[in-house]
Protein backbone atom coordinates (compact mmCIF):
# COMPACT_ATOMS: atom_id res chain seq x y z
CA UNK A 1 0.00 0.00 0.00
CA UNK A 2 1.36 3.39 -1.00
CA UNK A 3 1.95 5.89 1.78
CA UNK A 4 3.27 9.43 1.78
CA UNK A 5 4.23 10.67 5.23
CA UNK A 6 5.08 14.33 5.73
CA UNK A 7 7.03 15.76 8.63
CA UNK A 8 8.75 18.97 9.63
CA UNK A 9 5.83 21.33 10.01
CA UNK A 10 5.30 23.46 13.08
CA UNK A 11 5.02 26.94 14.49
CA UNK A 12 7.67 29.46 13.49
CA UNK A 13 8.04 33.22 13.67
CA UNK A 14 8.04 35.32 10.54
CA UNK A 15 11.48 35.29 8.96
CA UNK A 16 12.19 31.81 10.26
CA UNK A 17 12.82 28.55 8.44
CA UNK A 18 11.43 25.04 8.27
CA UNK A 19 12.35 21.94 6.32
CA UNK A 20 9.56 19.63 5.28
CA UNK A 21 10.16 16.01 4.39
CA UNK A 22 7.93 13.52 2.60
CA UNK A 23 8.85 9.86 2.81
CA UNK A 24 7.17 7.57 0.31
CA UNK A 25 6.67 3.87 0.81
CA UNK A 26 4.88 1.07 -0.97
CA UNK A 27 6.53 1.62 -4.31
CA UNK A 28 9.46 3.44 -5.91
CA UNK A 29 8.71 6.96 -7.07
CA UNK A 30 11.94 7.75 -8.86
CA UNK A 31 10.08 7.73 -12.20
CA UNK A 32 7.49 10.30 -11.18
CA UNK A 33 7.39 14.02 -10.59
CA UNK A 34 6.70 14.99 -6.99
CA UNK A 35 5.55 18.18 -5.42
CA UNK A 36 4.16 20.13 -2.52
CA UNK A 37 0.73 21.70 -2.48
CA UNK A 38 -0.66 23.87 0.28
CA UNK A 39 -4.10 24.79 1.46
CA UNK A 40 -4.71 27.77 3.70
CA UNK A 41 -7.91 28.13 5.74
CA UNK A 42 -10.76 29.16 3.47
CA UNK A 43 -8.69 28.86 0.31
CA UNK A 44 -8.20 26.32 -2.43
CA UNK A 45 -5.27 23.99 -2.80
CA UNK A 46 -2.33 25.49 -4.70
CA UNK A 47 0.86 24.04 -6.09
CA UNK A 48 3.81 25.47 -4.18
CA UNK A 49 6.67 23.59 -5.80
CA UNK A 50 7.37 20.55 -7.95
CA UNK A 51 10.41 18.56 -9.04
CA UNK A 52 10.73 16.20 -11.97
CA UNK A 53 11.91 12.62 -11.71
CA UNK A 54 15.61 13.41 -12.14
CA UNK A 55 15.54 16.56 -10.05
CA UNK A 56 16.84 18.65 -12.95
CA UNK A 57 13.61 20.59 -13.43
CA UNK A 58 11.85 22.44 -10.67
CA UNK A 59 8.82 24.69 -10.42
CA UNK A 60 7.99 27.33 -7.83
CA UNK A 61 4.90 29.41 -7.36
CA UNK A 62 5.68 33.11 -7.71
CA UNK A 63 4.83 33.67 -4.06
CA UNK A 64 7.67 31.41 -2.86
CA UNK A 65 10.37 31.94 -5.50
CA UNK A 66 13.71 32.76 -3.95
CA UNK A 67 12.57 31.57 -0.50
CA UNK A 68 11.70 27.87 -0.95
CA UNK A 69 13.87 25.09 -2.38
CA UNK A 70 12.62 21.65 -3.39
CA UNK A 71 14.86 18.62 -3.65
CA UNK A 72 14.55 14.86 -3.76
CA UNK A 73 16.58 11.82 -2.82
CA UNK A 74 15.44 8.95 -5.01
CA UNK A 75 17.53 6.45 -3.07
CA UNK A 76 15.48 7.32 0.00
CA UNK A 77 12.19 7.81 -1.86
CA UNK A 78 11.97 11.21 -0.18
CA UNK A 79 11.23 14.76 -1.29
CA UNK A 80 12.11 17.85 0.73
CA UNK A 81 10.96 21.45 0.86
CA UNK A 82 13.34 23.93 2.45
CA UNK A 83 11.39 27.04 3.44
CA UNK A 84 13.22 30.24 4.39
CA UNK A 85 12.13 33.79 5.16
CA UNK A 86 8.71 32.49 6.07
CA UNK A 87 5.79 34.90 6.07
CA UNK A 88 2.42 34.74 7.85
CA UNK A 89 0.78 34.18 4.46
CA UNK A 90 2.71 30.91 4.15
CA UNK A 91 0.55 29.50 6.93
CA UNK A 92 -1.20 26.42 5.51
CA UNK A 93 -1.45 22.66 5.48
CA UNK A 94 1.39 21.47 3.26
CA UNK A 95 0.62 18.28 1.37
CA UNK A 96 3.07 16.04 -0.45
CA UNK A 97 2.00 14.68 -3.82
CA UNK A 98 3.20 12.22 -6.46
CA UNK A 99 2.15 12.87 -10.02
CA UNK A 100 0.89 10.26 -12.43
CA UNK A 101 3.25 8.95 -15.07
CA UNK A 102 1.65 11.01 -17.86
CA UNK A 103 1.27 14.19 -15.82
CA UNK A 104 1.70 17.60 -17.35
CA UNK A 105 4.43 19.94 -16.15
CA UNK A 106 4.10 21.46 -13.72
CA UNK A 107 1.52 19.05 -12.39
CA UNK A 108 -1.93 20.25 -11.46
CA UNK A 109 -4.17 18.72 -8.83
CA UNK A 110 -5.75 16.63 -11.60
CA UNK A 111 -2.35 15.08 -12.35
CA UNK A 112 -1.79 13.73 -8.85
CA UNK A 113 -1.90 10.01 -8.26
CA UNK A 114 -1.03 9.95 -4.58
CA UNK A 115 -1.54 12.47 -1.79
CA UNK A 116 -0.13 12.65 1.70
CA UNK A 117 -2.19 13.76 4.68
CA UNK A 118 -0.23 16.95 5.16
CA UNK A 119 1.81 18.75 7.77
CA UNK A 120 0.71 22.06 9.26
CA UNK A 121 2.91 25.12 8.97
CA UNK A 122 1.98 28.14 11.07
CA UNK A 123 3.94 31.37 10.74
CA UNK A 124 3.34 33.98 13.40
CA UNK A 125 3.86 37.69 12.82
Amino acid sequence: QVQLVESGGGLVQAGGSLRLSCAASGRTFSSFSMGWFRQAPGKGRELVSAINLSGESTYYADSVKGRFTISRDNAKNTVYLEMNSLKPEDTALYVCAVARYSASWPPSSMDIGYWGKGTLVTVSS
